[in-house]
């Protein structure tokens, strides 16, 4: 039976690898953002759209504050370096983790960078390509001669924000699972098994991360959950699997 005795750290050994590795992650983040703010406007149209395309024609995002749109770019910029330089902060994760991993655990680290880079980008895409846009235009369908849409960028920033990096992390369920199950916390029994519970709390955290109050907005995001959920029970079983080779 292999052992990772000889991979343990100190508590200094940790704290000065956890410095080392956010250290890293604070330079590429930076540098992520540098870039992205130089494309801010490429970066403003492309984060708009979902609201852009369904304001009517007279309509456009406001500020009311002086410093309102520097700040909001600032933020747009930083989201969009998340994005991009995903990757590589999930890679240092990774390699903050992994001394404490068994030497045929370790091999993991270029499939769970992959797979979890993939449902996090493809969490936060699904969220903009399918759920925003007829979100915001149920919202916008309230505008008429009474009632003018008048949206700040600020605000409209802060629910995309706060949505797609929902939608991103919620995407992320198969990996989570995964390592639950390697820490023995859960098993693919016991998810069959809790199907019904695991379907109710899905739609309990649609409802609470869509922007619309509709029905048609929290099923779409409920849809892919659901399938995730699915999926993480056969991830299950393979974490489960794997566990049992390496501990023979």
């Amino acid at each position: 039976m292999e052992s990772s005795k000889d991979n343990k750290m100190s508590l200094t050994e940790h704290l000065i690898e956890l410095r080392k590795r956010l250290l890293r992650i604070i330079i590429i983040l930076g540098a992520g953002f540098l870039v992205c703010f130089y494309f801010k406007d490429f970066v403003f149209e492309i984060i708009t759209k979902p609201i852009t395309q369904v304001l009517p024609a007279d309509s456009h995002l406001v500020y009311i504050g002086v410093t309102e749109a520097f700040f909001v770019y600032m933020k747009l910029s930083f989201f969009a370096a998340l994005m991009l330089t995903s990757p590589f902060i999930l890679y240092q994760i990774w390699k903050f983790i992994s001394p404490g991993l068994l030497p045929k655990e370790k091999r993991y680290v270029i499939p769970f960078v992959f797979f979890s880079t993939l449902l996090f980008l493809g969490g936060i895409v699904f969220g903009y390509a399918v759920v925003l846009p007829p979100a915001f235009k149920f919202f916008i369908s309230f505008n008429n001669q009474y009632l003018q849409a008048m949206i700040s960028f600020r605000e409209y920033l802060s629910l995309f924000v706060t949505f797609l990096l929902g939608f991103g992390l919620s995407f992320e369920l198969p990996v989570f699972i995964f390592f639950l199950t390697k820490l023995g916390i859960v098993n693919a029994g016991m998810l069959v098994k809790q199907w019904k519970f695991a379907i109710l709390f899905i739609f309990i955290i649609a409802a609470a991360l869509t922007p619309s109050p509709d029905a048609l907005s929290q099923i779409l995001m409920a849809i892919p959950l659901m399938f995730l959920y699915l999926v993480s029970i056969f991830v299950a079983k393979f974490a489960k699997k794997q566990k049992k080779q390496n501990s023979d």
